[in-house]
């Protein structure tokens, strides 16, 4: 379970743990891909030794099934490290570029080499699985890590921390629990890089701290993501994975649908399914879907206030509830819950939701539908329901997002040969495989002169060096 510490406790553990690490990355900047290798076999093989555990730790902290704690946690692991043991002797290698024609006589190639000391600051939705593929992408181009997984699952940020002790030496990769005390001295040391998965509010948070240091970062945020419905959408199909994908793990998961804009002339049809295939996942003895062992749990009290008040704020202001609204506080239980009939003013139409509540939007027009996608901000993903290929490009072409998932939802993530991440609001930077490499990867750009010289180009700027540079801006 996590310690709460003083401020000087926090700093007297941390402080040197930085101190280690910051001598140790030039050393560990030089190992090859088989010794980096090495390390990611032993991450997997420990994850896959400890499935039990893991499972269990996720079961303590929020009532996670184990099916469900396999799909969105440990499936992407094993995955992500696989992928990057196969690819890395690859990605390590310096990649050789063309030599411009005004250059002739030079060689250069690009040279991946670490950004040194690494940070990275996990959330608690899904606790293992968004602290270890980053730790895997660490490990893989060669950083040091310190790694802050979230106070409100202590049972996995324990679990983290033995995995850690285990495996590494602590001025290569530590962790450290506790609450926000120790992540805000954390972002006050100089790392190189930190990679943040979080909201967009303390996404700016951690941006700020990072600039006192001019350290990049990662920063894999959310917001309100869309799912578009038109009117010839497979209804059955796309209806069963709109509510899978939104209820998957309580709602709790940042590229869940936010809301729906469905095309009102399918919108009775689509929603009539959409009940009936949240009822056959988490209720299908009609014992309610509190007695389902299938069904996750609301984090912690704190965050089921903060769903039930969306949904009391809804209601108050003339929403609909079409489907659920049932509620347990005692274990932080909220039901799948579908409201019609709400606007712009309700707080589930301004914040992210983050729990197992889908507002739904009906649209007459296409034309209506993006103007209402565009009025917030950029979001993390787009889903669209359309069997018409012209209406599906017309909605990639007027929208921005970071990822676009068309007829499925949530399947984006464990797709490991795509980038993952947002645009401004819903995040800055892209990871997950090659992109993860690089993005804890300085891209060192290596020019030599091997013949030839461009002396002739040197003060002082005759006429005649004139026609030279005029003649080579020609070529360039």
């Amino acid at each position: 379970m996590s310690t709460i510490l003083t401020p000087q406790q926090i700093t007297i553990d941390i402080d040197p743990v930085f101190k280690s690490q910051q001598d140790y990355a030039a050393q560990l900047a030089l190992t090859t891909a088989p010794e980096r290798i090495e390390k990611l076999r032993r991450v997997l093989d420990w994850t896959q030794r400890h499935q039990h555990d893991i499972e269990q730790a996720l079961y303590d902290d929020f009532r996670r099934p184990a099916t469900e704690t396999i799909l969105g946690e440990l499936m992407g692991v094993n995955a992500e490290i696989k992928y990057i043991i196969n690819h890395l002797s690859g990605w390590m290698k310096p990649r050789r570029v063309p030599t411009p024609l005004p250059l002739t006589g030079t060689t250069a190639y690009v040279k991946y080499e670490p950004k040194g000391n690494a940070l990275i600051l996990s959330p608690w939705n899904y606790p293992f699985n968004l602290s270890v593929k980053p730790l895997a992408m660490a490990i893989g181009a060669g950083c040091t890590v310190i790694l802050k997984p979230s106070e409100m699952t202590p049972h996995t940020s324990a679990l983290l921390s033995g995995m850690v002790r285990e495996l590494f030496s602590p001025n290569e990769v530590a962790v450290f629990e506790g609450d926000a005390r120790v992540a805000e001295r954390l972002l006050a040391l100089p790392f190189n890089h930190i990679y943040f998965t979080g909201s967009p509010a303390v996404g700016k948070i951690v941006m700020t701290a990072a600039a006192q240091h001019l350290a990049s970062v990662t920063l894999e945020l959310g917001g309100k993501s869309p799912c578009v419905i038109d009117e010839t959408v497979d209804v059955k199909k796309v209806a069963e994975r709109v509510a899978w994908g939104k209820f998957f793990n309580n709602g709790q998961t940042c590229i869940a649908p936010d809301y729906l804009l469905i095309d009102e002339r399918i919108q009775d049809e689509f929603l009539n399914e959409l009940r009936a295939s949240t009822e056959r996942m988490f209720n299908p003895e009609q014992k309610g879907v509190e007695q389902s062992s299938d069904y996750c749990r609301i984090v912690n009290a704190r965050h089921f206030k903060r769903v039930q008040g969306i949904v009391e704020d809804a209601v108050e202001k003339g929403a609909h509830v079409l489907h659920g609204g049932q509620t347990n506080e005692a274990e932080n239980f909220i039901a799948p819950t579908i409201l019609t009939d709400v606007s712009d003013d309700m707080r589930v139409m301004q914040e992210e939701i983050f729990g197992p509540v889908l507002p739904v939007i009906s649209f007459k027009t296409r034309e209506e539908a993006i103007q209402r996608i565009r009025s917030g901000e950029k979001p993390l993903a787009l889903y669209i329901g359309s069997r018409n290929n012209e209406a599906i490009r017309y909605y990639l072409d007027q929208t921005s997002s970071g990822g676009v998932v068309i007829n499925e939802t949530l399947i984006q993530y464990g797709h490991t040969e795509l980038p993952w991440g947002g645009v401004n609001n819903s995040g800055i930077g892209k990871s997950g495989g090659h992109w993860g490499f690089l993005e804890f990867s300085n891209q060192r750009g290596v020019l030599r002169q091997n013949f030839g010289t461009l002396r002739f180009l040197y003060p002082p700027y005759t006429n005649r060096v004139k026609k030279m540079a005029q003649w080579l801006m020609r070529w360039m």
